[in-house]
């Protein structure tokens, strides 16, 4: 997500901050740059435009080149008028209504509407802990309906039975009366798409509106179509009334200027992005942390808070304690390898965390990647128990047994122990210094520097 925009980005800035003092001439060179990285990020001419006036009005102010550091108030500024881009604020969904709350999800044939229909079912019950009616109104997509059927199934949803013949209007009265019915919390309507926007569409969405007063209209909008995305929001937006996006794919856009163009141009809030197929890789949107990535400044709330819904912290608790006793073993860093995969990986993680766009390329060529991390936990589940309790039982032919076992060769045998001896010898140093100690001596303690 914004791997190009955030390097070329990071690179303009990164020559400011290491400026002693800034001309005018300095700010305007460097804001021709920004310029040219947000168009190539497909960034709409009109908010590249909003953009670089905005920073240089502020930029080439008296406050920054009076500043002791006037490269991080350029800095500064240029984050904030992104945040702003963004729609400066996070805004939750609107369920601010008698039940049901009725939520509309439109957009284009292909945009990830009814998977995303799914993922955000699956947030509203996990997150909001509300009971929700699915209701599919595509009649035309071969096996629409079986679709979102499934992944009601998969998420233990209810979905609205499906009745051949019936047409997106009965659908919708049928899907209103059943969600009084049953108690429901949020009504979804996955309503139809095409391949392009038509008249008859937008009538049949329209219509679906005017029945089902809806509390929230969603675009579903694909970040890969780049500008194309931002068009179709503007006729959604003019034609239907969205009150909100949807960005999917969002993981595999590494421009992002439907992202950065969609508030701006739409004037609705982007509310989530779909980060993955998985279904539970629906994030809501943070104005503030995406810009914060987009500028390699890392993301560590969202890390803290993903780590604290998919760690257990009973086994936390556990790991705390044996490392405090200095009885770290490999059963220990397979449940930890594990975790990491259940966060999202190296990349995951990696995207999160400040400063690792400057060697993400170092990373690629080196092959860092998920497969490393399922490698290591192959070998690990190669081992007996005793292995797995005592590394220093494995000798040169245990080695050999371990690396047919697990698929691999003696020498990732080799680096997986290596590895582990290393933590085990960090996980020993923290447990005797404590919390005091740790908070005394800081990471030079930890690492023995």
């Amino acid at each position: 997500m914004f791997q190009s925009l955030s390097k070329r980005l990071t690179g303009v800035l990164d020559k400011l901050r290491g400026r002693g003092a800034l001309t005018e001439a300095d700010v305007t060179a460097a804001l021709r740059e920004v310029r040219i990285a947000l168009l190539e990020a497909d960034v709409a001419l009109p908010v590249v435009k909003q953009f670089i006036e905005g920073v240089r009005e502020k930029a080439i102010g008296q406050d920054v080149i009076q500043s002791i550091t006037p490269g991080q108030m350029v800095v500064k500024i240029v984050s904030d008028h992104l945040i702003d881009m963004l729609g400066a604020k996070a805004e939750e969904i609107n369920l601010a209504v008698s039940p049901p709350a009725v939520v509309l999800m439109v957009g284009l044939q292909g945009s990830g509407k009814t998977t995303s229909t799914g993922k955000l079912a699956k947030y509203l019950k996990e997150k909001l802990n509300k009971k929700v009616l699915m209701a599919s109104l595509d009649v035309y997509r071969p096996a629409a309906q079986l679709q979102l059927e499934t992944l009601g199934k998969q998420l233990s949803v209810e979905t609205l039975p499906i009745v051949a013949g019936d047409l997106p209007i009965k659908i919708t009265e049928r899907a209103l009366k059943a969600a009084k019915e049953q108690g429901m919390d949020v009504l979804l309507l996955d309503t139809a798409g095409r391949l392009h926007i038509d008249q008859e569409l937008m009538d049949e969405v329209v219509a679906v509106r005017n029945i089902s007063n809806p509390i929230e209209t969603f675009l579903v909008a694909d970040a890969m179509t780049g500008q194309d995305a931002v068009t179709i929001a503007r006729e959604f937006n003019e034609k239907v009334g969205v009150t909100g996006i949807i960005l999917t794919r969002l993981d595999g856009d590494a421009r992002g200027g439907a992202a950065l163009s969609m508030r701006s141009v739409t004037g609705c809030p982007i509310k989530f992005m779909g980060m993955g197929e998985k279904l539970d890789q629906l994030e809501p949107f943070h104005p503030e942390r995406i810009a914060s990535r987009i500028l390699d400044m890392g993301d560590i709330v969202s890390l803290v808070e993903r780590a604290s819904e998919l760690v257990d912290q009973d086994e936390a608790e556990r790991l705390a304690k044996k490392i405090q006793k200095g009885s770290f073993d490999l059963n220990d860093m397979e449940k930890q390898l594990e975790s990491m995969l259940k966060m999202g990986g190296f990349g995951g993680i990696m995207t999160m965390l400040p400063g690792v766009g400057k060697i993400k390329d170092k990373m690629d060529e080196m092959g860092v990647d998920d497969s490393i991390i399922k490698r290591q936990i192959a070998i690990i589940r190669s081992m007996t128990k005793k292995e797995r309790r005592d590394h220093k039982i494995l000798n040169g032919s245990r080695r050999k047994r371990i690396a047919a076992g697990s698929g691999t060769q003696v020498q990732d045998v080799n680096r997986l122990v290596k590895q582990f001896e290393q933590m085990q010898g960090m996980m020993k140093r923290l447990g005797k210094m404590g919390k005091t100690g740790l908070m005394r001596g800081g990471l030079k303690g930890l690492f023995g520097r």
